[in-house]
């Protein structure tokens, strides 16, 4: 028996591949498949399955691409359609894989599709759970997801039928067997995700407030509907194609200076420089938008950017096809093509040394932190501003383009992408503090 976790940073995403006797499936496979051909080559197997615990938000599966180029069957739990060919598998229905057997446990809650698959080795013993986005490591999937909704079913219905769920299909299993979820620590279809990317259920009993035998029906909805924030701008078109499907991006083409000068005139087009912050301050496009590939890259593009308009890249050299690659992970296939010469320095961000900084007169200084507002309340510049990158929208209410505003985040990575945002709609000086808070606070 073989299980393999392949866990993917920038999204805090797990799939999983799992063989046995020369067949294999895989859970919840991103994108780009030829990681998983690759293992399956290696192992001698064919792959049997595609089990799909729900409809994703957060990512372009690679279900699709997985069963044209293998001839697996596609899994679904109960209530779910869609427009391609797929299994919709009954409650507690088994699928063999070598001398395993892997049984669906339809677990409605964050969607209505939401399933868990329950591993039985070779003795026929519970081994492993894949939970999805039922059960994470320290928490449970968000209830207002749901891109399926039937009239009337609100988040608080949902909830409700997620506590159901964790009571009748995964608080009964044996305490030993490893809990395997689709996501941890910095995915948005949670909100206090572990950083662990698995555990055995017995833990998670004992440290994960949705299985506290003695949480009641009623407090466990209130908790979990309670401080939901607004799910990111691409989610919803990323669970369309997963439910209706999609045809494989074309072929992204380099383009010299000219090309690209001429492309950036149509004001439709947005510039997306990947470069790191400290490579953007230094020189960049004017109007180009700062997402480095080096973090949370494909959320914050998810976030941030239209999904619908088309891109113009500029990354650093021998990286793009990995820009290319992660920004199709969420459905982003609309990019004419990126920059494949050095750029030339047209525009600069002006940074200043936490020591620079500290030395100037503090009094009357415009400060933004564009941290969490968790982090702003754990610790801050006193007076700043909190201005969450993720609602950036806020910038329309900075009063005066006169004014100098003085940026900062944890460590320089988000205020960079605030500050180039920022830049691209308004004309306003912008200093961004280097090393961020981190830098910051031992002087504090």
């Amino acid at each position: 028996m073989k299980i393999e976790q392949l866990y993917t940073n920038c999204l805090a995403q797990g799939a999983y591949f799992i063989e046995s006797d020369g067949e294999a499936a895989v859970i919840d496979p991103l994108r780009e498949i030829d990681t998983y051909l690759k293992l399956a080559e290696e192992n001698g197997a064919g792959i049997k399955y595609i089990f799909e615990t729900h409809f994703h938000a957060d990512f372009v599966s690679g279900h699709i691409a997985l069963a044209e180029a293998t001839g697996a069957t596609i899994v679904y739990g109960p209530n779910a359609q869609t427009k391609f060919k797929a299994h919709i598998a009954q409650d507690e229905e088994v699928f063999d894989i070598g001398r395993l057997r892997i049984k669906l446990l339809h677990t409605p809650g964050h969607t209505l599709e939401s399933s868990c698959y329950l591993l039985e080795d070779e003795q026929r013993k519970p081994a492993a759970v894949f939970t999805g986005d039922t059960l994470f490591i320290g928490d449970v999937g968000r209830p207002d997801l749901a891109q399926q909704p039937v009239a009337g079913l609100t988040q608080e219905h949902l909830a409700g039928m997620l506590y159901d769920s964790l009571r009748k299909k995964i608080i009964t299993l044996p305490d030993e067997i490893r809990v395997y979820p689709a996501h941890g620590a910095g995915s948005a279809c949670g909100k206090n995700l572990s950083r662990e990317t698995w555990d055995t259920l017995g833990n998670q009993k004992k440290y994960n407030y949705a299985l506290n035998a003695a949480l009641s029906r009623e407090d466990f909805i209130t908790k979990l509907t309670a401080d939901l924030k607004p799910a990111p701008a691409y989610f919803p078109m990323n669970a369309r194609l997963n439910s209706e499907g999609y045809t494989s991006p074309g072929l992204i083409k380099p383009l010299n200076a000219p090309e690209f000068a001429k492309l950036s005139q149509n004001n439709d087009v947005l510039i997306l420089d990947t470069r790191p912050p400290e490579s953007f301050a230094a020189g960049h496009i004017t109007g180009a938008i700062n997402i480095g590939l080096n973090g949370s890259f494909a959320p914050w593009v998810g976030a941030l950017l239209p999904y619908d308009k088309p891109i113009l890249l500029i990354a650093e050299q021998g990286r793009e096809q990995e820009t290319i690659t992660r920004l199709s992970r969420i459905g982003y296939d609309n990019v004419l093509g990126y920059l494949k010469e050095n750029i030339e320095t047209i525009e600069e961000v002006k940074q200043i040394s936490v020591s620079e900084f500290l030395q100037l007169d503090q009094k009357g200084l415009k400060v933004i932190d564009v941290r969490n507002e968790s982090e702003y309340e754990a610790g801050a510049i006193a007076g700043a501003i909190n201005w969450p990158l993720g609602g950036f929208d806020k910038f329309k209410e900075l009063p005066n383009d006169a004014w100098t505003y003085y940026v900062y985040c944890a460590g320089g990575y988000r205020s960079m992408i605030f500050i180039s945002l920022l830049k691209a709609y308004r004309k306003i000086n912008l200093i961004n503090i280097e090393g961020g808070y981190t830098a910051l606070k031992p002087n504090l």
